[in-house]
């Protein structure tokens, strides 16, 4: 029996090419690569194919498969190659900083290869045919585009391939301005040709291996050829609803879990909305200081980040929480943003996929042959041989990214997330507490005003960031102790958010964020 087919997206033409390839009879895993593909031309600031991408895939009456798409620092990027050429940290931007591979091919292509045990695949160069469109005949720059191409401009202005493929004339892009990447159209027809492996194995890969080089990274043609996208079990955690799952280390998904749990032991319905949104402030609290302490790479990792989704360690977080006193704050934020779409294909597979270069225009590296954006992931690592997050070689960077997915008692499932760095957790707490916990619509859940706890991006202040219509919650907030500030409704800093709910092989609701350019579409 086929099911009915949904997309949602954060660009609406994201939305349209993922939809009418579900509609042409493709998989969930090949819709989300073509929708992978045209967001990478349509929304370059935020992801790209020189970034990592992560999946939470599930099949009707199976448990989710896992996909780690996150690339490995450099073999040669040490704390003394850093030193001897005078860094006393990471750079943000610049060649220095472009360390680790860019792993998203490399889990499109496991994608791909799960999706073959299904149907009869489509051809590559089909599913890539949409976003190769799109880069050679332009893109119409939106209002997060240009927002992001004003506020990068110091940084990045001064990086000639940059200047030449995102400052045409010198200028920053500008809402409603046509912009191309034809170099990227032209990639994307290379691999539609000779396939996903010549990224990391291939022509490809030698030219963005010695264009990487010239830039001043440490990253060479044996980093890339050393790749290969991980198939993986999710972390799950289990509440009086449901079944929530998300991604292992090097991942923030942990966190997104451990919010969850302790939503589902504290917050009540006969609570007050301050003492609620208290309470999974709270939650994100003790969740932040699990996942600073031990979020790394997993190989290093001494202990399982699973002894943190036990009840037992779960109740002794949740006995930390004071109901009437705020825990002093700040931690350190971790900036980042990325895209985050879900998709239902007409046999009820869900797809919930994360995609990102972590910084706005990631490193500023670009590939001139190929209009390619590098990441600048490896910043999260650190040049003191005594941190969790110490660089070494061959070591996977922690990851914000964290896609969700839940299947509840009730026989819902639900893909769901968000972009945002350290919002992702919140921003995914905030929608179930607004659609499980209260009873809202989908749309309602995610359009809602949002809070976001810590740093973003180009603020350097840790507060609690409301948006203005909870204003009449900032007094009572700030009497259990919160310093909190009032922003605009629908900032784009509280993130671009999006999900899918089916139930009895129907597509039951679909949602966008209207603090994106996104779409969902039910067929």
């Amino acid at each position: 029996m086929k099911h009915q087919i949904a997309f949602s997206a954060p660009h609406h033409q994201a939305s349209e090419v993922g939809l009418e390839l579900l509609r042409q009879g493709a998989s969930a895993t090949e819709a989300m690569v073509a929708a992978a593909a045209a967001i990478s031309v349509l929304y370059p600031h935020m992801n790209g194919l020189g970034g990592d991408s992560f999946w939470l895939i599930q099949e009707p009456g199976k448990q989710p498969i896992a996909i780690n798409g996150g690339g490995r620092s450099a073999a040669s990027a040490t704390i003394d190659w850093y030193r001897e050429q005078g860094f006393s940290a990471i750079p943000e931007r610049g060649g220095a900083s472009a360390l680790s591979v860019a792993g998203t091919i490399s889990a499109w292509q496991q994608a791909l290869e799960l999706s073959q045990h299904w149907q009869t695949p489509l051809p590559l160069a089909e599913l890539l045919a949409p976003a190769i469109e799109l880069a050679h005949r332009g893109i119409t720059v939106s209002e997060s585009l240009q927002s992001a191409s004003r506020l990068t401009h110091p940084a990045l202005g001064e990086l000639p391939a940059f200047a030449e493929c995102f400052l045409p004339n010198g200028q920053t892009l500008k809402t409603g301005e046509l912009f191309r990447n034809g170099a990227l159209g032209s990639l994307l027809e290379h691999l539609g040709q000779h396939g996903l492996d010549d990224f990391y194995r291939g022509e490809a890969a030698r030219q963005i291996a010695g264009a990487l080089e010239c830039s001043g990274s440490p990253l060479r043609q044996v980093d890339l050829a050393a790749h290969k996208a991980q198939m993986m079990q999710p972390l799950c955690v289990s509440t009086r609803m449901g079944k929530f799952y998300n991604l292992p280390l090097p991942t923030q998904g942990c966190a997104s879990l451990i919010i969850v749990a302790l939503m589902d032991r504290l917050v009540k319905p006969h609570q007050s909305e301050a003492m609620q949104i208290h309470l999974l402030v709270e939650a994100t609290k003790q969740a932040f200081l699990v996942r600073d302490r031990w979020v790394c790479d997993p190989a290093i990792c001494s202990q399982p980040i699973t002894d943190y989704l036990t009840d037992d360690a779960l109740d002794s977080m949740a006995k930390a929480i004071d109901p009437e006193r705020a825990l002093p704050w700040p931690q350190i934020a971790k900036p980042g943003d990325t895209v985050w779409m879900g998709c239902c294909d007409d046999q009820g597979r869900m797809v919930s996929f994360i995609q990102s270069l972590y910084w706005e225009f990631g490193s500023g590296v670009v590939i001139p042959e190929f209009g390619l954006l590098w990441n600048n992931r490896g910043v999260s690592f650190s040049l003191d041989n005594d941190a969790q997050l110490a660089l070494a070689p061959k070591r996977l960077p922690f990851h914000t990214l964290n896609p969700a997915l839940a299947n509840l008692y009730d026989g819902r499932s639900m893909v769901y997330g968000t972009m945002g760095g350290e919002g992702q957790p919140q921003t995914q707490a905030a929608i179930l507490w607004r659609y499980l916990h209260l009873g809202q619509s989908l749309a309602q859940s995610i359009s809602a005003p949002r809070w976001l706890l810590g740093r973003t991006w180009g603020q350097s202040n840790y507060d609690l960031k409301l948006e203005a219509p909870l204003e009449d919650v900032l007094v009572p907030l700030r009497h259990l102790g919160h310093r909190t500030q009032s922003v605009p409704i629908h900032s784009e800093m509280m993130g671009h958010a999006g999900a899918i709910v089916t139930q009895h092989r129907q597509v039951i609701a679909a949602a966008s964020d209207p603090r994106s350019d996104g779409l969902a579409l039910i067929k």
